[in-house]
């Protein structure tokens, strides 16, 4: 049960505490729960109440688990044909679910079994008294469980238990205390959404097969370029699997606008190409250039400053070195948000450069691109819309569930043009319907997953105004971790200054080095301390944060929060327990 004050469970109760240890609060819920079916309701009572007080409808103590159901007849058929009995999983098997006949029956228990264990799983999550990991290391795992696959199908109770493991040793990335990734959080109408997603189970290249899905790409897009400030919206756009994949879109959108025919010809029939990205911006640039045969050596890294900014001065710099020995640029990346500092490129300074070479400007916003929706922030990507492509990751800032990657482009129809391939069982030319709906030739995939009914449903649950609260609130919290250790004993900082973004930077020294003079014995030991506390963390299983070396700079914690659950006490947990797990060091 969440902790006292976390306000999980607060809602209107008749005293107006809203407290979860309040009978009558928890009676309240557990009257709500009881409209669930399936077991579910009582199983999220004896959540609510614990091994305490339970309500009179639970019967006082803990429903038997969905995977222990017995039988209520003895006829042993499977499957059993007793209007009366219970269902069985022990003498179930896939093949006894839908579309079997008489499969309806068994399918709606074993899916109302499944959506007990989920929703179990989605409380806990939000639980700060439980474990955020429970950590084993993996031959551990190897070993206390069977997890290879077999020629003979197990039964659904063996089925049902599969789902329970897995989920005991998950991550809970929706934890207030998880701080690891930059996708954190658990939406409640996203997760709503990727159920739907999946029990459509389609495709996204055709509109016949697609059809709402598609004009929901089609309208959010529009908007998303809207935002980034492209007159009207106008241009075109995708979302892949991934920012790593959105970057290599634009790679190669930009490849193909200034040489189209490397589509027919390949890398022989142009000149050496040249791509210039930071020297903090993510390595999937390098990725995208050799799975494009551009190669890595073709991949310039800029200069960046002591915020890890690119230095415009250099790039132009390197633009013109490159034209010296008679290479071609062709694309500039420039990062709004870079990984590890959170650092916002110059746009404005890097949009003249590429004006005035006839460069493409491509921004990876995959981190960054949320502040486009808070009015108090937008500023930091000044110039974006000067960009001729764009990344954006709903599912890091935005708290979309994974994954929800978009590629936006300003040239409409460039896209298209660059990976049409006509194929004509798929993209028939005298169809009864607008055939600009059939968005599937335009990406590299043929499957393509429907990603965009997430970040739409929670865009109109939350409105823009809800994901401009998310963003500033959680950018407040990373205000308020900075400016609790800057001062803080045992605290440096990587770099001074307000971060710009969550990504709150730092070491944790113990006292046992604070008293060391700054040489190379203590970097080499400093270099230590991070990893270790990352391991203590895990395994007592209380958060999880980050740490990596940047340069010349030894392993420091990279505190990133995108997280809506978290709260000022869980960064003050956060502190402590660094601090906790630190001090011996």
């Amino acid at each position: 049960m969440a902790s006292p004050g976390s306000g999980f469970w607060s809602f209107g109760s008749e005293d107006g505490s809203g407290d979860p240890e309040n009978p009558g609060t928890a009676r309240a819920w557990c009257q709500v729960a009881q409209k669930f079916t399936g077991g579910i309701g009582n199983k999220l009572c004896a959540l609510l109440y614990g091994d305490a007080e339970k309500p009179a409808e639970s019967g006082g103590s803990e429903p038997p688990r969905a995977t222990s159901r017995k039988a209520a007849c003895a006829c042993n058929q499977k499957p059993c044909s007793c209007p009366k009995a219970d269902i069985n999983y022990a003498f179930l098997h896939a093949t006894d679910l839908l579309p079997a006949c008489d499969g309806e029956r068994p399918t709606l228990a074993f899916l109302q079994d499944v959506m007990d264990i989920l929703l179990q799983y989605v409380v806990k999550s939000f639980d700060r008294s439980t474990k955020v990991i429970d950590f084993h290391y993996p031959n551990e795992l190897l070993q206390e469980y069977n997890w290879e696959l077999a020629d003979q199908p197990q039964n659904l109770e063996e089925i049902l238990m599969h789902c329970q493991t897995t989920l005991k040793y998950a991550i809970k990335t929706g934890h207030p205390r998880y701080f690891n990734q930059l996708s954190t959080g658990l939406d409640m109408v996203g997760l709503a959404a990727d159920w739907l997603t999946s029990t459509a189970n389609t495709n996204m290249f055709t509109y016949e097969i697609a059809p709402v899905f598609v004009l929901l790409e089609y309208v959010t897009l529009k908007k998303m370029r809207e935002i980034i400030g492209w007159p009207g919206g106008s241009g075109d756009g995708i979302f892949s699997p991934g920012g790593a994949i959105s970057n290599m879109y634009a790679m190669l959108i930009a490849r193909f606008k200034m040489f189209p025919e490397v589509k027919e010809k390949g890398m022989a029939a142009v000149p050496r190409l040249i791509a210039f990205t930071s020297e903090h911006s993510h390595f999937s640039l390098k990725k995208g250039a050799a799975a494009l045969g551009i190669g890595t050596d073709s991949v310039i890294l800029i200069k960046c400053d002591e915020r890890g900014k690119m230095i415009p001065s250099d790039l132009e710099r390197r633009i013109l070195e490159a034209k010296q020995k008679g290479f071609v640029p062709f694309l500039v990346s420039a990062t709004a948000g870079t990984t590890v500092y959170g650092a916002f490129d110059p746009l404005l300074a890097v949009a003249d450069i590429c004006k005035k070479y006839k460069i493409w400007m491509h921004v990876d916003a995959a981190w960054g691109g949320g502040l486009l929706m808070s009015r108090k922030h937008k500023w930091k990507l000044s110039g974006v819309e000067r960009a001729n492509s764009v990344t954006w990751n709903p599912h890091k800032m935005m708290g979309v569930p994974l994954q929800c990657s978009a590629l936006l482009v300003r040239e409409e129809g460039l896209m298209q043009s660059c990976n049409q391939m006509h194929a004509s069982y798929l993209f028939q030319q005298d169809k009864h319907y607008d055939l600009s709906y059939d968005t599937g030739d335009k990406a590299l995939q043929c499957g393509r997953h429907v990603d965009v009914f997430k970040l739409w449903l929670m865009w109109r649950a939350k409105g823009t105004t809800g994901f401009e609260a998310h963003i500033d609130k959680c950018l407040e919290l990373a205000e308020y971790l900075y400016n609790t250790i800057k001062n803080r004993e045992g605290y440096e900082m990587v770099f001074d200054g307000k971060p710009q973004h969550t990504n709150v930077c730092f070491w944790y020294v113990p006292p046992s080095l604070r008293v060391l003079e700054d040489n190379e014995e203590r970097m080499s030991r400093l270099s230590k301390v991070a990893p270790v506390i990352k391991a203590r963390m895990m395994e007592y299983g209380t958060t999880m944060v980050s740490y990596q070396p940047l340069g010349d700079k030894v392993n420091f914690f990279r505190m990133v929060i995108s997280n809506p659950a978290a709260t000022h006490q869980d960064i003050d947990f956060l502190i402590e327990e660094i601090e906790r797990l630190g001090q011996d060091l």
